[in-house]
């Protein structure tokens, strides 16, 4: 296949974008790892003061990611969310590296704060990120917090409200089938989140992110395949996936680790009121979980022509 190199001429807008989209996905793919060998460094070196001194402040603040975090100050929005609320946001689907989840939610660029006032978003993400020294003030700073049960609980115990726990139901298993054109979401065993919601009457609220799936290609592995049974068996070893991806680089077209340039469109629907039952049995949960399927599609089905996806593609689950 042959190169195909990006113009040398440019507007800056686009070039401060690709550093932008290059400085995210070198920290969701290296930075944790950096900042612990760092922190090790510094550890056996000159600077082993200042780094006892912060191995002390992270074993004060090791609850932090469980508590709401510590967060410094093209969405479309259907209805109107009561800021005196606590919400669970479901988002689907995951997609290789969660990246509409990250833009939308962790950052002011779709105008979260404009659309939802008085809402504070928290992207929940896998407790094994608060465990890097450095990284994890970095996660903190940008809102994410642990995907713990407790984390979720302590969201929405507030009593004041304006809490917005934002979770990728798929998890990362969802990652791994995040391939161009996939709809199929892993949503059928996890019901986790609806017993909570019941537990604190807390209302869900279904996201779709069309154009998720479209940013990466790749490597074909379909279930079942010696690939998607190692990358399984890693999964269940490590505690994330670790889906074999590619796009495009900074200065050519052809392959890289930079998401190709798509446009996401994250539509977020109308809460479903579900009713406080602090011990929901499970009928009410397996109750709940199939109306929060059904406003799930009906939220995709609504808009899925104006973004591009065709009449006869629909979701389905597993």
């Amino acid at each position: 296949m042959p190169l195909r190199f990006a113009p040398l001429r440019l507007p800056l807008r686009r070039r401060l974008q690709t550093l932008a989209v290059l400085q995210w996905v070198f920290s969701f793919l290296a930075l944790g790892q950096l900042c612990t060998l760092m922190f090790a460094l510094a550890l056996r070196g000159s600077l082993w003061l200042p780094a006892l001194l912060y191995g002390l402040w992270l074993l004060a603040d090791r609850d932090t990611p469980r508590r709401g975090g510590r967060s410094s100050a093209w969405l479309v929005r259907t209805a109107e969310l009561n800021p005196h609320r606590n919400y669970i946001l479901g988002f689907h689907p995951h997609g290789v590296l969660a990246a509409g989840a990250f833009a939308n939610f962790c950052t002011e660029a779709t105008g979260f704060g404009e659309l939802f006032p008085g809402l504070h978003p928290h992207l929940l993400t896998l407790p094994c990120w608060f465990r890097l020294p450095l990284f994890r003030d970095y996660m903190l700073a940008g809102g994410l917090v642990s995907s713990e049960k407790s984390s979720l609980e302590y969201l929405l115990s507030r009593e004041s409200g304006g809490q917005a726990a934002i979770i990728a139901l798929g998890g990362p298993p969802e990652s791994l089938d995040a391939h161009p054109g996939a709809l199929t979401l892993q949503l059928l065993g996890r019901k986790g989140f609806v017993r909570i919601a019941l537990e604190y009457g807390a209302p869900l609220v279904p996201v779709f992110s069309f154009g998720e799936n479209e940013l990466f290609q790749q490597v074909p592995n379909p279930p079942g395949s010696g690939l998607r049974r190692l990358q399984l068996w890693l999964q269940r070893i490590l505690g994330f996936a670790l889906p074999l991806f590619h796009a495009r680089g900074v200065f050519q077209y052809s392959f890289g680790l930079l998401p190709f340039r798509r446009p996401i469109h994250t539509v977020v629907g109308s809460p479903l009121e579900l009713p406080h039952t602090p011990n929901p049995p499970p009928e009410a949960v397996d109750l709940w979980h199939r109306r929060y399927l059904k406003s799930l599609v009906d939220l995709f089905e609504e808009h899925k022509l104006r973004y591009g996806v065709p009449p006869n593609r629909h979701l389905s689950f597993v």
